[in-house]
């Protein structure tokens, strides 16, 4: 190929990463098409954040991230940092806000407008856009790579870009087949499962307080090991349970459930106070009124949908007694159960309800610095299909920035002696 010569990329993906592969790839002088399987790109995007896109977070660091080496992520996000993607995207018209634990939205709070200012840069930059284009098989032919469309069409191209997203979400697209396309040409797949997910739990109670909600901690728990933990909203459900805290600590869950190990969860309905605290609180309290039934008694206190099954759960069966008629071993049981009840999990919803996809392609076969495979010389990888996912909270999106950056400038790069 001669120096005046256009390399010719196919990026196949629409997605976060995708857009930013392509984009970054345009801007190094590529002629560059994006294979969309929808009928439009970007549309995973209109869905993060509740609909707001929460598009980083200025703490982004290795400890957010989760995979076989977490590591991997320090290539991409020193080359295309926190401060580089919000810089990226001031310029494109997206103003930041940045909000409680360092998440980042736009001021807009619209979803929308990070995908339409995309949108405009795609356009602006001259960049092609095939869309209800299915990847369906790819293959390596000397310096160049053939790519096979389930319609029957064939393109060939000089570089591949595979941002095909996970298995999570699968109305947006993403159904694992970058996985197929990977593994064809090589690829170790690290066993993927649902990440940032609600809990099914152990219990026959649950539609009894489906919907209730309340702020308390929530932990998973092997071998009597606490393995994860966070505090925030906890929403109960007919399967099990939900809500951030939950999303967040669910990963270690399908872990475990993956692995086949014990897997629990702890939940503290208080946690303002230890056992010993709350047990005095309940004795003051019960002193207080001790007429009032059992179950009454707690109503105030705590969420009054909560209170029989809780009390039930304790092993308390009167539990319309008056309170001057509790031991001091049955108050216990009341804090017992506030500050540490426990569920056997016994499994994630699965990936319709998922936002991330745990696993995928070994990162021990693509160069951190370049995204480019070490086995197959022209194919890059960003974004989910990689065996690298971030808690939640803008951390995802950012290593869809800035792994596609880095993937679209290095797949760009014009090296003659390929």
């Amino acid at each position: 190929m001669s120096k005046t010569e256009r390399l010719k990329i196919f990026v196949v993906g629409g997605g976060a990463s995708g857009m930013l592969a392509a984009l970054s790839a345009r801007y190094n002088g590529a002629d560059v098409t994006i294979l969309e399987r929808n009928p439009r790109v970007g549309k995973k995007i209109l869905a993060t954040g509740n609909g707001r896109c929460n598009y980083t977070n200025v703490t982004a660091s290795v400890e957010c991230y989760h995979g076989k080496n977490p590591d991997f992520i320090y290539g991409a996000l020193s080359i295309f940092d926190i401060s580089k993607t919000m810089g990226f995207f001031e310029k494109l018209g997206i103003a930041p806000r940045v909000e409680e634990a360092g998440k980042v939205f736009p001021m807009s709070d619209q979803a929308s407008s990070v995908l339409d200012v995309l949108l405009y840069e795609l356009n602006r930059t001259g960049l092609n856009i095939i869309c209800d284009a299915f990847v369906k098989q790819i293959r390596k032919t000397k310096k160049k790579f053939t790519l096979e469309l389930e319609d029957g069409r064939v393109l060939e191209g000089d570089r591949v870009i595979l941002a095909c997203g996970g298995k999570a979400m699968p109305s947006s697209g993403s159904d694992g087949n970058g996985y197929d396309l990977a593994k064809r040409l090589g690829h170790r797949i690290v066993d993927i499962f649902p990440a940032l997910v609600q809990l099914k739990l152990e219990g026959k109670f649950f539609k009894q307080i489906e919907g209730v909600k309340f702020v308390g901690t929530a932990e998973v728990l092997s071998g009597g090991k606490t393995l994860a933990k966070d505090r925030g909203d906890i929403l109960f459900a007919n399967y099990g349970v939900s809500g951030p805290p939950i999303l967040q600590i669910s990963r270690k869950a399908g872990e475990l459930i993956k692995k086949k190990k014990d897997a629990v969860l702890k939940i503290s309905v208080i946690d303002n106070m230890s056992q010993k605290e709350l047990n005095r609180f309940l004795e003051k309290r019960f002193k207080n009124m001790p007429e009032k039934s059992l179950d009454f008694s707690l109503v105030g206190f705590i969420n009054k949908r909560l209170i029989s099954v809780l009390l039930k759960q304790a092993r308390l069966k009167d539990i319309k007694r008056p309170v001057r008629e509790l031991s001091a071993a049955d108050r216990q049981r009341i804090a017992n159960i506030l500050t540490d009840w426990r569920f056997k999990i016994t499994g994630t919803k699965s990936w319709p309800s998922a936002q991330v996809t745990a696993g995928g392609v070994d990162t021990d076969q693509v160069d951190p610095f370049t995204m480019e495979s070490t086995l197959v010389k022209g194919l890059y990888f960003c974004g989910e299909i990689l065996d690298i996912d971030g808690a939640c909270g803008g951390f995802n999106l950012q290593w869809a920035w800035s792994s596609g950056h880095v993937a679209g400038e290095n797949a760009a790069l014009l090296d003659l002696s390929r």
